[in-house]
């Protein structure tokens, strides 16, 4: 029976275990670039034993950006920049993995601890985001996009490749894309946020054809060999989640056909009248059937935070990998208490030896 702790591969990359590090935004990149905070956050994750570090939601362009502070990959520049990290992230033995994004309506935003709203219209720090059509998130993110024109997708498509490319250059050895949380795939794929009446919206055919489209060109770029995956909505919890989920299915399986190599199972976020029922785990038994009716391997994140359970999801089979995000950042060594809890000892890549020698000699102290 598969555990947990047992290494998982994925084309030609190996996890040393089935524990992601989420990407988690820092909104702390200058003009796109990342820097030593960053260098410092994802080596410590990588150190402290998950199998696959994925960094940040990364935008493909500057108006992709959720935030002024979000990190970027549209130049060489801000690609070299990444270099750095992915080494550190390999030397703790690690996968680096990269999100690559485009944040649609909801661009052009402050920080989360600044407000979490949209930058003022006329302010300096701000854009104008641009969307499939011209409807606001809601809630504090309140400005009506542009309507992308076709040129507009067009150029979006390529700019998701180009960052494919510069990912590769960098180093990373898995590709995330974001198509999910409302940003713009998410908001072509959506009836609440699409509203067009062209080739990209309206049936579900047109609706996924952005998506379709832009996974196709990243394909190209991107080598066979490495995985190759996507973080998508698949429910809304707005009250029409069998139809949502029943067409997202559809769609994985569209992808699969392509080149998907693994789906990461999350929510929609476009429905102003969702009612989400929070909890831990609450997406598994969405993604079971995700995995067992597109035949797909499957990750999940969300409020995943205790290591019997996180464990019982791959050893049931409901997903492949699980992601953590608030659990890492509470405490990057999770890996090690988690062993600990379930095994009553650790496997040998979950401390780094100046601090497994230290751990491990006292424990029972």
């Amino acid at each position: 029976m598969t555990t947990l702790f047992d290494s998982f591969r994925l084309k030609d990359v190996a996890l040393r275990n089935r524990i992601v590090v989420s990407p988690m935004c820092q909104y702390s990149a200058e003009e796109g670039v990342i820097n030593e905070w960053h260098y410092a956050h994802l080596a410590g994750l990588a150190r402290g034993g998950s199998g696959l570090v994925i960094a940040e939601a990364t935008a493909v362009s500057p108006e992709g950006r959720i935030t002024p502070g979000c990190a970027g990959i549209w130049s060489d520049a801000q690609a070299e920049a990444f270099a750095p990290a992915v080494r550190a992230i390999k030397a703790a033995g690690a996968v680096p993995g990269l999100q690559v994004a485009h944040a649609g309506r909801k661009a052009s935003a402050n920080r989360p601890w600044e407000g979490d709203d949209h930058i003022p219209e006329g302010d300096p720090r701000g854009w104008t985001p641009i969307a499939p059509s011209p409807v606001a998130q809601g809630g504090g993110l309140h400005r009506i996009p542009r309507e992308m024109t076709i040129d507009d997708i067009r150029r979006v498509q390529s700019d998701f490749a180009a960052a494919a490319r510069r990912a590769l250059e960098a180093g990373f050895e898995w590709l995330e894309l974001h198509f999910a949380h409302g940003y713009l795939a998410q908001s072509f794929f959506s009836v609440h946020a699409n509203r067009r009446t062209d080739e990209y919206g309206g049936s579900f055919e047109n609706r996924i054809r952005f998506l379709v489209d832009t996974f196709a060109a990243v394909r190209e770029v991107w080598p066979e060999n490495l995985p190759l995956t996507a973080r998508f909505g698949v429910i809304e919890f707005d009250g029409r989640d069998e139809e949502t989920l029943a067409e997202s299915i559809e769609l994985i399986r569209r992808l699969k056909e392509l080149g998907l190599d693994l789906i990461d199972v999350s929510m929609g976020f476009t429905a102003p009248e969702a009612r989400i029922p929070w909890g831990a785990a609450m997406l598994a038994p969405i993604a079971a059937r995700v995995r067992r009716e597109a035949d797909l391997p499957t990750a999940i994140s969300w409020f995943i935070s205790d290591p019997a359970q996180a464990d019982a999801l791959v050893r049931d089979g409901a997903v492949d990998l699980v992601m953590l995000g608030r659990a890492l950042l509470e405490n990057p060594h999770w890996p090690y208490v988690a062993a600990r809890v379930l095994h009553k000892e650790r496997p040998a890549w979950t401390l780094p030896a100046p601090y497994a020698h230290w751990l491990d000699r006292y424990r029972a102290a």
